[in-house]
């Protein structure tokens, strides 16, 4: 099984949300129209960036990587190359 780390974006309220998953696709359709909570409140999102890993472990290693000072900076550049 392949799992999916992924970072959202969403231009009309200027944040991010990062998590990861073992279906990116149905995980971005969630986010996007049925899912409910934290995310449901800043729609529309988009992805910004992905990667793959081959176990759940390395996923959440990465995940919270993304969410140390320097995994936010990573995320803020990603972000000015995408607007």
């Amino acid at each position: 099984m392949i799992f999916t780390v992924y970072v959202l974006y969403s231009n009309d309220h200027d944040k991010h949300y990062t998590g990861y998953t073992n279906n990116l696709e149905l995980r971005l359709k969630s986010h996007n129209e049925f899912g409910k909570g934290w995310t449901s409140k800043y729609r529309p999102w988009r992805l910004i960036f992905s990667k793959e890993f081959e176990t759940k472990k390395a996923a959440m290693g990465y995940e919270a990587w993304l969410k140390t000072g320097v995994g936010r900076d990573f995320i803020k550049s990603i972000k000015i190359d995408s607007k």
